[in-house]
């Protein structure tokens, strides 16, 4: 009796494991087929993967023959650059330094935000197998464009972008678009100005653009973020940038709703102080100073990575802005980053840690293999 038993619990507990099994393999090819069926956008990555972006001049970037002492001359070659253009000539949204319209695309110009030459940095060896980021600039420009006032500079836009092959392209169209007190968008003009470069860059052909989103990351709430929203249909990316007020943005939860990939487009370390809630201030954050380089990783770098990794179903992209901003002109009376030198080489403690996570298998620098995947994608 007592062997008769033993062997049914046997019999039992073999049968619960046996069922276990399958119920893991189930679950193991659910997850397979949900995989496959999963409809990535333009250029996204498989799986919880992110693209390593690094700019916003070249100057920070490095890795040139005029450029060094840059992110690419100490860190992985990032899987993608960022630069900035204007759509048309005015004002730039910081001060009155005077723009000329699709600027840094084929010669080197300084706004005051450091040098720019889209061409020259992948015309280099060094950023073959990197994507590019643009941050176009609609500012005080976004009803002309609206009302196809621009047309012509949208097909000179086309006309570079084409020229590019298949290179990926992430174009940021009227960036950081509810920063009401430095963009001044009207959100109506804006809305249609979005979808009007899509419309007319889709007619011309151009087929290697994945078209993005990005508010500043703070300001509007969901309700407000839906009525900035162009549409499904114009949209690829949804992003947001993250500096101090990092705790504030929603954009992963819209993004999610809206079944679309998160590019945080611009992110650099800034602290607020006690009176950020009411002029925007920072802390001084020098990371060659041992003691703010320890505060910024503590307080910035930590919930960067960790907002990444907490949201890996939909973050798939990040821009780390590696330049000096105290010393660019169109930084010096802003309360956000006027004491601020985010270059992570100047730090020894960071710069071992930012290697240590580039090297983790989430995070893609630039190869051969990563460019093809995003061109496959």
């Amino acid at each position: 009796m007592k062997f008769r038993s033993i062997l049914l619990l046997g019999m039992l507990t073999a049968g619960i494991c046996y069922s276990c099994q399958q119920n893991e393999q189930k679950s193991a090819t659910n997850s397979t087929k949900a995989e496959s069926k999963k409809l990535y956008a333009k250029f996204e990555p498989k799986g919880e993967k992110v693209i390593v972006f690094a700019g916003q001049d070249l100057a920070s970037l490095g890795g040139l023959d005029d450029y060094k002492e840059g992110y690419t001359d100490y860190f992985p070659v990032p899987a993608g650059i960022t630069l900035y253009t204007s759509i048309a000539g005015g004002a730039d949204s910081y001060g009155d330094i005077p723009q000329e319209g699709l600027q840094g695309i084929y010669e080197t110009f300084d706004n005051g935000n450091g040098p720019s030459n889209m061409s020259l940095a992948l015309a280099d060896t060094t950023y073959q197998y990197s994507a590019l980021a643009i941050g176009l600039s609609l500012v005080n420009h976004e009803k002309s464009v609206a009302e196809g006032k621009l047309d012509k500079n949208i097909q000179k836009l086309g006309e570079y972008l084409s020229s590019l092959g298949k290179r990926p392209v992430f174009l940021r169209i009227g960036y950081e678009f509810d920063g009401h007190s430095w963009n001044h968008y009207d959100r109506e003009a804006y809305v249609k100005a979005f979808r009007r470069i899509k419309t007319k860059l889709d007619e011309q052909g151009v087929d290697n653009v994945a078209y993005v989103w990005q508010s500043t990351g703070w300001v509007s709430d969901l309700y407000q973020l839906e009525e900035w929203y162009p549409g499904d249909e114009y949209v690829d990316w949804c992003s947001f940038s993250f500096f101090d007020r990092w705790k504030e943005a929603v954009m992963t939860d819209f993004a999610r709703k809206k079944g679309k990939p998160v590019f945080i487009a611009e992110a650099s370390p800034t602290i607020s102080d006690h009176m950020a809630k009411f002029n925007g201030d920072t802390k001084e954050t020098i990371l060659s100073n041992p003691e703010q380089a320890e505060e910024a990783w503590n307080r910035w770098f930590v919930p960067f990575f960790q907002t990444i990794e907490d949201n890996s179903d939909v973050i798939k992209a990040a821009h780390y802005i590696n330049c000096n901003w105290k010393i660019r002109p169109m930084w010096k009376e802003n309360m956000t980053f006027k004491d601020v030198d985010a270059r992570i080489q100047t730090s020894p403690m960071i710069s071992e840690k930012w290697k240590a996570k580039m090297e983790e298998e989430r995070y893609l620098n630039a190869s051969r293999e990563v460019y093809e995947a995003m061109i496959g994608n």
